[in-house]
């Protein structure tokens, strides 16, 4: 499947291991790009899926000029939304305890924003995911953070892990969208790019 990716040099500019590890799913052959410190701000007007896409993009502008022909480079962007903002990645135990215990018995949204470039063309989609946790006790929030310490995780939790086993009670949408990388959509738009109409043209 996706013959049609033969003719590109794939690059997922991404740090993440499950971002790596869903890829590969796709039977996608690709090699790792990253640069160090790219900018993730973005602007304060902005809400909800319009966050990751914006970073999404603002990742693959920032390896726009070191890109040759024939390459095709993805960059994603992944945040959890809750009470209209968003719950990044924990800046400390306390940080982290605190995403936590705001989820617990209650619903948010997580956001991915993908881009696909090439030196010619780009198109970007964002998937949307509604993830409902359970009620959780101090001990088991506490035991999470310290035994995975995710805090390199947007919302201070890997859904693959322990606390996602015990604790999600619900999820509507894509759950790989929640993992970091909605593979379902990506390999839909990696079918289509034989024909990159809606793809938005680059000036050189």
């Amino acid at each position: 499947m996706l013959d049609n990716l033969k003719k590109y040099r794939v690059i997922l500019a991404s740090n993440s291991p499950r971002r790596r590890e869903l890829l590969a799913g796709l039977g996608v052959e690709y090699e790792v790009r990253t640069l160090p410190d790219v900018d993730e701000s973005y602007p304060d007007t902005l809400k909800g899926a319009d966050i990751p896409l914006y970073i999404a993009k603002k990742k693959a502008d920032a390896h726009l000029s070191m890109m040759k022909p024939g390459e095709l480079m993805i960059t994603a962007d992944t945040i959890v939304w809750l009470d209209n903002k968003v719950l990044g990645k924990p800046r400390d135990r306390e940080d982290a305890l605190q995403m936590l215990r705001d989820m617990a018995g209650r619903t948010h949204e997580v956001f991915t924003g993908v881009c696909l470039t090439t030196t010619e063309w780009q198109r970007s989609f964002t998937a949307q995911t509604e993830v409902r946790f359970s009620r959780l006790d101090e001990e088991e929030i506490a035991y999470y953070v310290d035994k995975y310490q995710p805090m390199d995780k947007a919302g201070a939790y890997g859904v693959q892990e322990w606390i996602g086993f015990i604790g999600v009670e619900n999820i509507s949408g894509s759950y790989y969208n929640v993992m970091g990388l909605p593979v379902q959509r990506l390999y839909k738009e990696l079918i289509s790019l034989s024909s990159p109409s809606s793809a938005e043209c680059l000036s050189r």
